[in-house]
């Protein structure tokens, strides 16, 4: 039974309207509303979360670095992203890195309602127009997904650290922890993206817009 449902998305008007649309679904469900990937990422410490809609850009993240940290630490929490984003490859890349479905914010409430069935009975939801054929390219962008979405979520925040351009020991300092622990996270890091240098490993963060702002 689903009692606890969070809407993370930075976009007010937004925000009370997915409510509207799924409040019925949901009776005596507690629907909490938060702007911010921090802000989310307090309530699931603070309680049991049944149900999550996250959006890809908030003021603190960008990309799909907020959808893997929140899957990093709650894996079995379904997390349906809620996008302006209508490309193809979006989907499908949000889908690899572990989300349980994924509604356009242009969709209708009918539309909304019918994702939310398909997640809330185990299956996954996918816009009909990213059922195409994915290119070669874009096969070995969803390997890379997968390849970054085994990252703890601590290693995902080093990684984000790397392409922000700090040093082991910036790293270490920011994160309060030792450069030998850094390192330690670095060396796991390459080996999970199958990279040597931290050059490779920026580049490969960036082409898939693991991007996030402001966290510790």
């Amino acid at each position: 039974m689903i009692k606890t449902i969070i809407i993370s998305d930075d976009h007010p008007l937004f925000r009370q309207a997915l409510r509207a649309a799924i409040a019925p679904l949901f009776e005596g469900a507690d629907i909490i509303e938060v702007d911010t990937l921090v802000a989310t990422q307090e309530i699931f410490q603070q309680r049991q979360v049944d149900l999550l809609f996250l959006d890809l850009r908030m003021s603190d993240s960008r990309g799909l670095a907020g959808l893997m940290i929140i899957k990093g630490s709650f894996p079995e929490i379904p997390v349906i992203v809620v996008s302006a984003s209508e490309g193809a490859e979006t989907v499908r890349a949000a889908i690899q890195a572990g989300a349980s479905g994924y509604i356009f914010k242009s969709a209708s409430p009918e539309q909304i309602r019918e994702s939310i069935g398909k997640v809330t009975n185990g299956e996954i939801a996918i816009p009909q127009n990213a059922l195409t054929v994915v290119s070669d390219q874009e096969q070995r962008e969803l390997e890379a997904i997968e390849n970054i979405s085994l990252l703890t979520p601590t290693q995902l925040k080093v990684l984000v650290k790397i392409t922000e351009g700090m040093l082991n020991k910036q790293i270490a300092y920011d994160m309060e922890i030792s450069e030998a622990t850094v390192k330690s996270h670095v060396t796991a890091i390459f080996k999970k993206l199958r990279v040597r240098t931290r050059t490779q490993a920026v580049v490969l963060a960036k082409q898939l817009e693991i991007v996030l702002s402001d966290q510790n």
